[in-house]
């Protein structure tokens, strides 16, 4: 979301094709070096649980198009209370890696830039996630969202992982336990052009629109993204947020940064690359769901059949790429296949 007061929220007037398909993403793939390193914020402060690990398998390894001598283990944890907005940590192994946003500023187009998660107390969670070796673009702020009065801050991981983690203080959230760090509800893009970013997702994907705005602040003020304070002003970050369903998780949010020339790391953004590689939305009808975003203009990056992914089960699923190089996985909820999980 973009940092201090925003307009009101636009609606884009499309028509959803997705909404009665595609459900809330369910979990976020991360490719880390080190799972417990990377892990750990989320375990010793945020009481996430190990919900499944082990080795990656070799069906998974295919649809990441993965060389034979390439071997993986994960890690999957969840927030208390709950089975969504997950983190798959993964670790590969026997193939060449490098980070996908590397030495990146937020102005920088291409891969994933943040998961989001919502806290009780960010500037608690600050302080022990700069204890445990993370970074910040800066100090916790706080601002208005429309009728929210905010705390967030931006957190840096190992090799560049961003977590945004925002603080409601009023009016009181409770769509989903919240706690130290929540579940994951939303995913940042930055990109080239918010416009044309829009459109894939609304228009191509389906998803609804839940804001639409361009806002840069009056006065000189502190910014989660690293902006100079004294450019603020200037600075206009442009942003939508799409879901496949109205809601509190489940998000996509691309953003457009007018004012600094960044670079493109796009041609980066694939496994087994350092960082976020994708989010995975469950699909009732995951062919008919294809055959529609492909008549629409998408491309499939990524496909595969039968692929066991341990706390979702044995499924088919498929990838595309929007036109910042960020992935999106779509999978066939294995109960509407008639399979157990």
């Amino acid at each position: 979301m973009v940092g201090r007061a925003i307009a009101l929220a636009i609606a884009l007037g499309t028509t959803p094709v997705a909404a009665q398909q595609v459900d809330p993403w369910t979990e976020a793939v991360i490719s880390v070096e080190n799972i417990q390193q990377s892990a750990q914020l989320f375990r010793e402060v945020g009481n996430w649980r190990i919900t499944h690990k082990g080795k990656v398998t070799r069906a998974e390894l295919d649809h990441w198009k993965l060389p034979a001598k390439a071997t993986a283990t994960f890690e999957r944890l969840c927030a208390p209370d709950t089975d969504t907005g997950c983190i798959r940590f993964v670790s590969f192994k026997g193939v060449k890696q490098r980070p996908i946003r590397l030495a990146t500023r937020a102005w920088d187009t291409g891969g994933i830039y943040s998961i989001m998660v919502r806290s009780d107390d960010v500037p608690a969670l600050f302080d022990a996630a700069i204890r445990l070796g993370w970074w910040a673009e800066s100090e916790p702020i706080r601002f208005t969202f429309g009728q929210s009065d905010l705390r967030n801050v931006v957190l840096t991981g190992p090799h560049g992982i961003n977590l945004a983690v925002y603080e409601r203080l009023s009016p009181p959230f409770d769509a989903f336990p919240v706690g130290r760090i929540s579940q994951a509800f939303n995913s940042m893009r930055m990109v080239k052009s918010r416009s044309i970013a829009r459109d894939f997702y609304a228009n191509r994907l389906g998803f609804q629109a839940l804001f639409d705005s361009a806002f840069e602040p009056a006065d000189p003020a502190p910014s989660n993204f690293g902006i100079p304070v004294n450019y603020t002003p200037q600075i206009k970050r442009a942003a939508a947020a799409l879901q496949p369903v109205a809601g509190e998780t489940g998000r996509v949010e691309v953003m457009q940064i007018d004012g600094f020339t960044g670079r493109d790391v796009s041609s980066h953004a694939s496994p087994p690359n350092l960082g976020i590689l994708s989010v995975r939305y469950p699909v009732r009808d995951l062919a008919a769901y294809r055959a529609l975003i492909e008549q629409r203009g998408v491309a499939i990056a990524y496909e595969r059949r039968s692929v066991r992914l341990a706390g979702i089960g044995t499924t088919d699923l498929f990838a595309v790429r929007d036109f910042d190089g960020s992935i999106t996985e779509f999978y066939a909820l294995p109960n509407a296949k008639g399979k157990k999980p």
